[in-house]
């Protein structure tokens, strides 16, 4: 910090000017580049998915090409321009960013601009990541589903203009926050996935039982199916309240109503889901709640029960009870016939006892690995924040 206070100092002690990104530099919508299009050798092109899923603040390589014959079509971003997404159905991804560093241009899709300016780019970048950018381009932001911002509305968001030398110093800073910051993630990412390993190891060891040491009953035998009293209600017709509407994975809106009120087990009855496993197979729902018909729901006389329940289920390969061809799933007969082991009361409450303290230091984000990710990422973004904020020059 002390060598951009000094260079501030020198080169701009009456504060830092503001400008609007449209005076500059300009914009310009990418054009006709679909995912079809994408080879994998050519003319570098950057597809706007991939600005949210693969790059971060800078690249100098695509992981996708065109053809040299459909390039002379396209726009394209020339080095130092950034590439701006500008369609997300998430309004914090609206207006990602990544600066194109590669050595010729690079051909931009649609619901995407090219941001061509005088900047240091990697400093333009690292601003569009920015709280203040954030904060601006909410006034620019349009429809429902799919949100979206125009080049005009980024055009009128201002940043701050410190001299060149100072944006370079910002930029060299910050590159070594992101590095050390990539290398702790690693770290406590590859921790955490070593502690996941290790709970399953657990939890499969605890729910492995000797021939003939445990009794086995069907899951209509062991669980009381409430299925007949779950309803679907159309997006029209729900009324927004604090209720949580669940369906096959998870909660999916907030009702003003409940058809259920205790503590409930739910399982998915998407096959699709259940066989791909993206999200959790069983999981515990409790309150006042409303279930849609995408979700089986068990009820059980204890938690020990339910959980244990939950933590099996979401432990084996439920494919050969998942029926149908292009919508498989998961039917309440085939559901209520999966063997589970019914161990004692007492034996399922230490068996969950275990599990339930792994999981917490696994997934539970207040607590262990998780909360000490979030807790670097919120200090990065601290320090980036700070870097990118000046006293303001008087116009």
């Amino acid at each position: 910090m002390s060598r951009i206070d000094e260079l501030i100092r020198e080169l701009c002690p009456d504060g830092v000017p503001c400008r609007a990104l449209g005076d500059v530099g300009t914009f310009v919508r990418g054009n006709g580049l679909q995912k079809k299009d994408l080879t994998d050798a050519g003319i570098p092109a950057i597809h706007y998915g991939q600005v949210h899923t693969h790059y971060g603040i800078w690249t100098t390589e695509t992981i996708s090409f065109v053809t040299p014959e459909f390039a002379q079509r396209l726009r394209k971003a020339e080095p130092g321009d950034l590439v701006v997404a500008t369609t997300s159905e998430d309004d914090a991804a609206v207006g990602k960013a990544v600066a194109w560093l590669g050595g010729a241009a690079a051909a931009v899709s649609g619901d995407a601009y090219i941001y061509r300016h005088s900047l240091d780019p990697k400093y333009v970048a690292y601003f569009f990541q920015s709280e203040q950018f954030q904060d601006q381009k909410k006034r620019g932001i349009t429809g429902t589903k799919m949100r979206r911002i125009s080049g005009d509305s980024l055009a009128k968001v201002t940043i701050p203009v410190p001299p060149l030398e100072v944006q370079r110093e910002i930029v060299r800073v910050l590159d070594t926050f992101t590095e050390l910051e990539a290398e702790l993630e690693a770290e406590l990412e590859a921790e955490l996935e070593a502690r996941r390993r290790q709970y399953a190891h657990y939890r499969d060891s605890l729910l492995t039982f000797p021939e003939g040491g445990v009794r086995w009953a069907t899951l209509g035998e062991a669980a009381s199916n409430r299925d007949s009293q779950r309803r679907p209600v159309t997006k029209a017709a729900r009324e927004p309240g604090e209720i949580p509407y669940y369906g096959a994975s998870g909660v999916v809106d907030y009702v003003s109503d409940y058809i259920f009120n205790g503590d409930y087990l739910l399982v998915s009855e998407d096959g699709a889901n259940l066989l791909a496993r993206s999200t959790p197979i069983a999981f515990s729902a409790s309150g006042r709640i409303w279930v849609n018909n995408h979700a089986h729901v068990l009820s059980f006389g204890t938690y020990a029960e339910r959980r244990f329940i939950e933590i099996y289920l979401n432990s084996i390969d439920l494919a050969p009870f998942v029926a149908g061809g292009a919508q498989p799933k998961l039917s309440q007969a085939n559901l209520n016939r999966i063997p589970v082991p019914v161990p004692p009361l007492e034996e399922q409450a230490r068996i969950v006892a275990i599990l339930d303290k792994f999981d917490a230091l696994v997934n539970d984000l207040s607590l262990g690995l998780p909360a000490e990710l979030a807790a670097r990422r919120k200090q990065y973004e601290y320090y980036r924040d700070r870097l990118l904020t000046f006293k303001e020059a008087v116009a």
